[in-house]
């Protein structure tokens, strides 16, 4: 069902379940999405005590840089591939039924790594090889994640939706980092990777409580890859589209790999131990998650072309004065200002795409966004890592930040499309 009558029908089926909440919290009137949000807000607090646990493993494992730059690239890397078949999929098959079969699969492999934790006989290369296995089922899941919320919402409360989905997202960043810290001082990193095994029930339990519209079947007249060729042709054709996720692969390929080397900075640099990286993450999850809620409150912003580059300045600034800053409570404040000001820009790009995309492309189009965010990433942590061994990792990452600097602003004085977006 598209257009009009998709439009109707989301309505008329929130509508009944509908509840008085204010304007920031305006799409959690929806039962539906309600239950959406809270699902996945529970499952990425779990994603998140199992990320910090997981980074602080490979360095008490291995001692090395290098290392963490290859398990952030092994569990991204299929995000560069994968994700694109996931958003084919998403518009040909019943995306929570997909949804439910790939987080069922996160949920084995971190209790996997829990158990091979707790007996004590991990290693660097198992960890990188369930790494790899859980970002191949995460890119197949974010196509249908992000296509999902359209179906889950009437249009007028789609912004708001998108925004809340970042707040939670982040949020989980604030309390799922400072729980992982506190519980690797108490049960071991073995307990964080147990607990995020149990989160991924909630979100199943979400999944199969939510009700929308049911999928268009598909009539079998073209293969995966011609339907993924007309994803891309769709995408080039629109040049607000291409510029805006260029823009996201800067951040993400450029960017977004610091975030890798928060252990690194935590142990050699700034000198604390569990907790304070901890911290570290839940500060910079914390900028997120007000940036994510300023989103939400104001809505659609002004000139958003110009927003997102504006925003994707300041990000890229306050992880270079990161790199170079040796007080834990400077850093604690940087990390807010870049999680702040990277949220303010992904969501914007997020919503733009989902405005711009017709009904029966977006599966794809949220494919693109999806790898361009963070398929491009462990390139970057490959890269950052690499780098970290010839110059150090503070001035590697801060490096790949000037050059993505200049480039999005090179971006914005040249594409017209880009400065007319509004």
């Amino acid at each position: 069902m598209q257009g009009v009558c998709a439009e109707e029908t989301i309505a008329a089926q929130v509508a009944p379940a509908a509840v008085e909440m204010p304007r920031v919290l305006r799409a959690l009137r929806h039962h539906n999405f309600r239950y959406f949000w809270a699902g996945n807000l529970l499952s990425n607090i779990g994603t998140w005590m199992q990320n910090v646990a997981q980074g602080w493993l490979v360095l008490e494992l291995s001692n090395s840089a290098f290392w963490l730059g290859v398990v952030g690239f092994a569990a991204s890397a299929p995000m560069l591939v994968f994700t694109l078949l996931g958003g084919v999929i998403a518009d040909r098959v019943d995306r929570r039924r997909l949804m439910i079969r790939t987080q069922a699969a996160m949920m084995l492999f971190a209790f996997a790594l829990a158990g091979l934790t707790w007996a004590r006989v991990i290693n660097v290369p198992e960890i990188v090889l369930l790494a790899f296995a859980t970002g191949v089922a995460m890119s197949l899941n974010a196509p249908s994640y992000q296509a999902l919320v359209p179906q889950l919402v009437p249009k007028e409360d789609l912004n708001n939706a998108i925004a809340l989905n970042s707040a939670q997202f982040n949020f989980s960043r604030i309390v799922g980092p400072t729980l992982g810290g506190f519980a690797m001082a108490g049960l071991g990193v073995a307990g964080n990777f147990f607990l995020n095994g149990v989160s991924f029930l909630a979100v199943i339990f979400a999944l199969r409580k939510i009700q929308y519209p049911p999928p268009v079947p598909d009539d079998g007249s073209a293969t995966m890859w011609q339907h993924l060729a007309d994803g891309f042709r769709y995408v080039y054709d629109r040049r607000e589209m291409m510029t805006l996720l260029t823009l996201v692969g800067l951040a993400s390929t450029f960017g977004i790999p610091y975030l890798m080397f928060i252990p690194l900075f935590a142990r050699d640099i700034l000198h604390v131990r569990e907790t304070g990286l901890g911290l570290l993450m839940a500060f910079s999850g914390l900028g997120a998650f007000f940036g994510a809620l300023t989103i939400a409150y104001l809505g659609r912003v002004r000139r958003r072309g110009r927003f997102v580059v504006s925003s994707g300045v300041v990000f890229f600034t306050a992880i270079i004065l990161f790199c170079f800053s040796t007080s834990f409570a400077l850093s604690s404040a940087l990390l807010m200002v870049i999680g702040y000001s990277m949220v303010l820009m992904v969501a914007t790009v997020n919503a733009l795409l989902q405005h711009l995309s017709a009904d029966e492309m977006r599966g794809r189009v949220m494919s693109m966004y999806a790898t361009a965010f963070l398929g491009f990433a462990p390139v970057g942590s490959l890269l950052a890592g690499s780098l970290a061994g010839v110059v150090t990792a503070p001035h590697a990452i801060a490096g790949m930040c000037a050059l993505a600097l200049i480039a999005s602003l090179f971006l914005y004085s040249t594409r017209v499309e880009l400065r007319k977006l509004d």
